[in-house]
């Protein structure tokens, strides 16, 4: 196997345990040959399986608590110790919300809920640039993603308010992927990954449904979390320096289907 990520260094957001893309993206980046270091909320850490994701792969993790500027600085400043420079690529792979955890419907939101729901799932992503971007962090021609999902541009009601921040966090891929590019030549990117049977999917009402009537309409079926991470390890790769600022949809076909016969039988 060709190593498309030899000597790149990393930062990986949002790996909570085996089932998480953000796991997976770590293995494959490791795999290609990439140097990383994990973080995760501190909460988070202790939750989860992190610690055993770390020792496999010889990493450290770094907690940071995403929506604090304060802690993204730390990590930032932290990781370039560890690489001996710059990062070449971060995956923003975060997303949370009370009101869908607490399953309060979608016209009685708490909007105290609602404002935390939108800094943690996008406003952190604007947080993590800025704060890259005045330590200076990212090497020219490195790569940002975060993961998205097509309730950003289609209603799907049991989504939430996450369906708002997630049109949030592509908006601010596309504002602040302008100002990376002149800057650097750093590309920021959402991608806007298939229905996944994650730890965090599944707190989604009729998650378990929508999973089985999104492979059905999807031609190709749903994207695993597995394809997701090999589009990601692409996508920090040299071989899309050219592509910025963009939405892409790993779904299978989903996002360019109006009706599917299976659906009918």
């Amino acid at each position: 196997m060709s190593l498309l990520l030899e000597g790149k260094k990393g930062i990986i957001f949002g790996a909570l345990d085996e089932n998480s893309i953000a796991w997976k993206v770590a293995e494959k980046c490791a795999a290609h040959g990439a140097q990383i270091v994990l973080t995760n909320a501190p909460v988070a850490l202790r939750m989860g399986a992190i610690n055993d994701l770390a020792a496999k792969l010889g990493t450290e993790i770094i907690p940071a608590d995403a929506t604090s500027v304060e802690d993204l600085e730390n990590l930032l400043s932290r990781s370039m110790e560890i690489f001996g420079g710059k990062v070449d690529f971060i995956l923003h792979s975060i997303g949370m919300s009370l009101n869908v955890r607490k399953k309060k419907e979608y016209t009685d939101l708490n909007y105290e809920w609602m404002l935390k729901t939108f800094d943690i799932s996008a406003v952190s992503f604007h947080k993590l640039m800025q704060s890259a971007m005045k330590l200076d962090a990212m090497q020219e021609w490195g790569s940002i993603l975060a993961l998205s999902y097509i309730a950003a541009q289609r209603t799907f009601p049991d989504y939430s308010e996450m369906a708002e921040s997630k049109a949030l966090l592509e908006s601010f891929a596309r504002s602040f992927g302008y100002h990376w590019a002149k800057k650097a030549k750093v590309r920021v990117n959402t991608i806007s990954q298939s229905p996944t049977m994650t730890t965090a999917g599944s707190g989604v009402k009729g998650f378990s449904d929508f999973f089985g009537y999104a492979n059905k309409m999807s031609p190709l079926g749903n994207a695993s979390a597995d394809a997701c991470a090999d589009y990601c390890v692409t996508m920090f790769s040299d071989l899309t320096r050219m592509v910025t600022m963009q939405n892409l949809y790993h779904d299978g076909g989903f996002s360019s289907m109006g009706m599917a016969p299976e659906i009918l039988e």
